[in-house]
């Protein structure tokens, strides 16, 4: 492939893709105007949706291509380098995943011999998990190179918006865990 591709630069990638849904979207909404009640374009779920998906997959470049791990083995990787010990249960609280990716991930390091599994005497259907010193190591390679990319990242933020970001970023996603556990319970009662 020539060097200017987009496949061999994710991030380039992702801004093309981007740029291409914004002429898509100019496109659209000139055919309809402003009658569309809902423009996904504006549509704050979306946005954040589509920020997160662009900045995992940058940063998944860098932990893929150099150890060959992917998200949910990344994210064990960095909680258990986090916490030292813990359930696969509490990984996938901590970090958001279901417990099928979690069951995958683990199991995949394990095979690659980058966490150990430890039984859980007093509830044997778990197990404690830690990192090997294989997967310390890998984490300790990993963790400066993370922290370079959200600082880079952080610097698109001028930095007196940085401490308004962090705040919104905060109440969003206290917003978002009771919004999902209101619908959550709407559900359980039979409600759309």
């Amino acid at each position: 492939m020539s060097r200017g591709t987009p496949s061999d630069h994710p991030t380039d990638a992702g801004a093309t893709t981007v740029a291409l849904a914004q002429a898509d979207a100019g496109q659209l909404e000139a055919g309809r105007g402003d009658a569309a009640p809902l423009k996904l374009e504006q549509f704050l779920p979306y946005r954040l949706n589509v920020v997160a998906s662009l900045v995992s997959h940058a940063l998944s470049r860098i932990y893929a291509d150099r150890y060959g791990i992917g998200v949910p083995e990344w994210r064990v990787l960095v909680t258990l380098g986090q916490y030292g010990m813990m359930t696969g249960k509490a990984i996938g609280a901590h970090s958001h995943m279901h417990k099928t990716k979690v069951s995958r991930a683990v199991a995949l390091l394990e095979t690659r011999k980058l966490l150990a599994r430890r039984a859980n005497r007093a509830d044997l259907r778990e197990a404690f998990l830690t990192l090997t010193p294989s997967g310390r190591a890998m984490y300790d390679d990993l963790a400066p190179i993370a922290l370079e990319f959200a600082r880079r990242l952080a610097d698109a933020l001028d930095p007196a918006d940085r401490a308004a970001f962090e705040r919104s970023v905060e109440r969003l996603t206290e917003r978002s865990a009771k919004l999902a556990a209101e619908y959550a319970r709407g559900k359980d009662r039979g409600e759309p």
